[in-house]
């Protein structure tokens, strides 16, 4: 019963307390995408018309990709689209795919399965920089 009782208060805990989109996510976007993808993901940045191939919207685009698609594509680039891996850190390249995923969710009815995704990235206060070695290593002083 006890155990029963836990487990709802940690549901509630983390469907009211999950991570969301975020300020950072905001300044990273408009740094690196917003030129490009636009404002709101649909591919209409100021930019976007001086490229070759316009950009995505993701409303249409990114609910069939998983997040390893997704993940590779911000690292790695894809078409016009450069790579971020050498500018930005693994943690900032986590929260874009997540701001990828909160703009293709804008203007269109989402899927059951979207619904739980506060549950599934709920983790994210967690300090997983460090946990998994993703900061970059202090360099100790040469004597």
């Amino acid at each position: 019963m006890i155990a029963t009782k836990r487990a709802v208060l940690l549901l509630l805990f983390l469907t009211t307390v999950a991570c969301g989109r975020n300020e950072r996510m905001d300044a990273l976007y408009a740094q690196r995408c917003i030129g490009c993808h636009g404002q709101t993901g649909n591919g209409d940045g100021p930019l976007a018309r001086s490229l070759p191939v316009p950009p995505p919207d993701f409303r249409e685009t990114v609910e069939r990709k998983t997040n390893s698609q997704i993940r590779r594509a911000i690292a790695e680039g894809r078409g016009t689209m450069p790579a971020f891996s050498p500018a930005l850190r693994p943690s900032e390249i986590s929260d874009m795919l997540q701001m990828v995923r909160f703009l293709s969710r804008e203007g269109r009815e989402t899927r059951w399965w979207e619904k739980f995704d506060t549950l599934v990235v709920a983790h994210c206060s967690l300090p997983w920089e460090t946990i998994l070695g993703y900061e970059e290593p202090i360099e100790e002083s040469k004597r």
